[in-house]
């Protein structure tokens, strides 16, 4: 379908446009402008810069238009205003990326879109950098080469060298290769090893991705130190990165990457890397004096590689200042609250955002109709009706639709939603669900599907293509977790249009403000203890605003999608705490 740029953005004459080559700090003016700008520019000196710097501000986010041969004719005929006259000099493309000083970011971790993802850490390593070169950042993404890496990424990278590393507690080396792929800004080096990292999957099991993390975390530090790059903040990412404090203040001490200031996110404190001591120590080749009980060991005769690398690092973020407070205590704090409690005044929340390049209902190619925020009421109908068309559900206008896009464990509620659903289901009602995980709650929504035949769709996989789809058919997404960090589906629920159904944890309490039906606020249902009832009180509520006030939940819609859900404002806050440890 033909797509149109929809902006509030007033206008001027393609007469006063000028062509900007982002390129270079140079403005690049047409012809029949710059002729006469020579001749007018010196009595128009005062009055040009305050207009040239309002007539940026405007174009800031669109692209100029070219003028045409007759508008350039147009041109020479009319004299020019004060209005018309641009100085190259005071204009930068993006002034505003460059207001905080210049910094070198490495980021360390196990996965990344587009090359691989199995949650959300792979979006953050995706969109977190990309965000961050806005900012004035110099940033090099470090990922494993694993073999499962589309073919069309590693025919691209382009070989930097290689070298031998000793690891082990025996002095065994392995070898270290580094390939190079530099896309949008961000230069990604992979780690090479076939030895480590040929089994396809980025992860197998414990007794497997131990050593493969341990190898990773110190080749990841030397080969920034075979390539002479010494970056300001190296930013870690979950266990299997949180070996990297541990071994830059330990075997690297004698090196330029000392100066770096470390980082350590992270994402889900559930996964640790915990095994025995003497497997880590030898793999590691770490002194005895690290596997300390304020350090890496854990329980008796356990290392943790998460905990090493909290004592280690300058700085611990989490993905949403909730859980930053939520993980101090035993309920969420999966035996590191007291250690994390010790360590509070390094701890840190920021919250994830989502890549407006992705995911934008009005550019997403996955959508069977496309929409922004001035047509979202007319045109989330027509994707409702097409989403019912393709999954086989009733096709009625009048049916409130409920999402349900999650891995099917217990962290996500499932369990609340499995003991209420004989509740939820009326004849005004239908869910979407799509997702895999435990077999009990995959064989419950194929059971669910069998007996609510055509109100109910239980898409047991997980499809990209369906995802988007759901996010822009379904009036509701519901996200009732035990427990989540950060969490995405919300976030791109919102954008999409989609008010999200959530329980008060983490990320979701951060993002989602409950309703208020007397001030008619909010963007969302919210509830608190985790329990079923609270969880169909909830559902209920967005019912009855759906059909009794839609014209309440139409505004509310609307105030979901015109709110700022990307990474601009996260990457700030990483770019300020940056600056602070340097």
């Amino acid at each position: 379908m033909t797509k149109r740029n929809v902006s509030t953005t007033k206008k001027t004459k393609p007469v006063k446009t000028t062509k900007k080559v982002n390129t270079s700090s140079e403005t690049v003016q047409t012809e029949a402008v710059q002729s006469e700008a020579e001749a007018e520019v010196q009595p128009l000196e005062k009055n040009k810069a305050k207009t040239a710097k309002k007539e940026t501000e405007k174009k800031e986010t669109k692209k100029p238009e070219k003028a045409s041969k007759k508008e350039a004719e147009k041109t020479e005929e009319e004299p020019l205003t004060p209005e018309a006259v641009e100085e190259p000099a005071s204009e930068k493309p993006k002034a505003e990326e460059y207001t905080t000083p210049r910094r070198s970011v490495a980021f360390i971790g196990s996965e990344c879109y587009p090359f691989v993802k199995t949650g959300g850490l792979g979006d953050v390593m995706y969109a977190l950098p990309k965000a961050l070169i806005k900012q004035n950042c110099d940033v090099k993404v470090i990922l494993p080469r694993y073999k499962c890496i589309p073919q069309e990424y590693q025919e691209k990278m382009v070989f930097k060298g290689s070298f031998q590393m000793d690891l082990c507690a025996d002095g065994k080396s392995f070898y270290v290769g580094i390939m190079e792929y530099v896309w949008d800004g961000v230069v990604y080096d992979f780690i090479d090893n076939e030895e480590f990292f040929a089994s396809g999957n980025p992860y197998t099991n414990l007794i497997d991705d131990i050593p493969k993390y341990c190898y990773f975390a110190k080749a990841a530090l030397a080969a920034l130190n075979y390539m002479d790059w010494v970056p300001d903040i190296i930013h870690c990412h979950d266990w299997q990165a949180a070996l990297v404090p541990v071994f830059l203040r330990v075997k690297f001490v004698d090196t330029k990457l000392t100066s770096a200031k470390t980082v350590l996110t992270i994402h889900n404190l559930r996964f640790q890397g915990i095994y025995n001591i003497p497997t880590i120590q030898y793999w590691s080749g770490l002194p005895d004096y690290v596997f300390n009980k304020d350090a890496l060991k854990t329980g008796y005769e356990d290392a943790n590689m998460l905990k090493g690398g909290l004592t280690y690092s300058n700085i611990i973020t989490t993905v949403s200042n909730t859980y930053a407070g939520e993980i101090q205590n035993s309920y969420y704090g999966e035996t590191l609250d007291a250690h994390l409690r010790y360590h509070s005044n390094k701890l840190r929340g920021i919250v994830n955002g989502i890549d407006y390049d992705i995911w934008n209902s009005y550019t997403d190619d996955r959508l069977y109709v496309n929409y922004d925020i001035t047509n979202v009421l007319e045109k989330k109908k027509e994707n409702k009706h097409k989403l019912q068309e393709e999954l086989g559900l009733v096709q009625d206008d009048h049916k409130f639709v409920i999402g349900l896009i999650s891995r099917l464990t217990d962290q996500k509620g499932l369990d609340l939603v499995n003991s209420i659903m004989t509740q939820i289901m009326d004849e005004h009602t239908q869910i979407v669900v799509l997702g895999s995980g435990d077999q009990r709650y995959e064989d419950s929504f194929r059971y669910y599907e069998y007996t609510y035949k055509g109100n109910v769709c239980s898409n047991i996989m997980y499809d990209e293509t369906r995802a988007h789809r759901i996010y822009a058919g379904a009036d509701a997404l519901l996200v009732p977790s035990q427990f989540e960090p950060c969490g995405l589906t919300q976030l791109i629920a919102m954008h999409y249009g989609t008010i999200p159904i959530v329980r008060e944890t983490g990320g979701l309490k951060d993002t989602v403000e409950p309703y208020n039906m007397y001030s008619n606020m909010g963007n969302g249902f919210t509830f608190d203890r985790y329990d079923a009832g609270l969880l169909l009180d909830a559902i209920n509520r967005a019912k009855s605003l759906y059909f009794l006030n839609r014209w309440c939940w139409d505004e509310m819609v609307q105030r979901d999608m015109d709110k700022n859900l990307s990474w601009d404002n996260s990457a700030k806050q990483y770019k300020n705490l940056y600056l602070d440890l340097t």
